[in-house]
């Protein structure tokens, strides 16, 4: 059996894959998530996917390694994590009573085998009040995150609507993960 490494610092995906019961180590990439502004949604993280696994893959050879990248999209403009909670709070007022998109891209590599693909969703905001704004932006939850929430935390508070798999807007779309990792022969350990 081969060694299964997430490359990735994200709890979110650690948990998702756990919980799943797959066996596998953690290997933090240490790539610049950097792109091209003329590349389409999908082409972006797609890509920063592929660079996450392919430095971890570069030190571990023999190793299946998943790498996976998620950006939220509002009115064209990408929001990526926010840099302190002032970012975080004008992110979250753009968010609010709209709808944005979330991509997740996810790259597998194994040796000269690689598996890369996306997935979106669309995700509907509530309109925020200054109320449940503060108390959110008071908790330290929007700062690792994509957008400045997360579906599956605190942020849940403000979603009123989901077009697509929860687990795109989570960060790691699981069903197609896990189909993606059995062309690798990594499959959950239940035994």
């Amino acid at each position: 059996m081969n060694t299964f490494l997430l490359a990735s610092s994200s709890p979110r995906r650690s948990e998702f894959l756990k919980q799943c019961h797959y066996q596998f180590f953690t290997q933090p990439s240490n790539v610049e998530e950097t792109f091209d502004p003329t590349w389409e949604n999908d082409t972006i993280v797609k890509e920063l996917a592929r660079r996450k696994a392919a430095s971890v893959a570069a030190n571990h050879p023999n190793a299946v390694v998943l790498g996976a990248d998620t950006i939220v999209v509002h009115n064209g403009k990408h929001l990526g994590k926010p840099a302190n909670v002032a970012e975080a709070k004008t992110m979250l007022m753009a968010l609010s009573n709209s709808t944005h998109t979330v991509y997740t891209g996810v790259a597998i590599l194994h040796g000269n085998k690689e598996h890369v693909f996306s997935d979106a969703a669309k995700v509907t905001f509530d309109e925020l009040t200054p109320e449940r704004l503060e108390r959110y932006l008071q908790s330290g939850d929007s700062l690792d995150k994509a957008g400045a929430y997360g579906i599956q935390s605190f942020g849940a508070i403000f979603v009123s609507r989901i077009e697509g798999d929860f687990y795109t807007v989570a960060g790691l779309p699981l069903s197609k993960t896990a189909k993606a990792l059995e062309k690798f022969h990594i499959y959950p350990n239940i035994g």
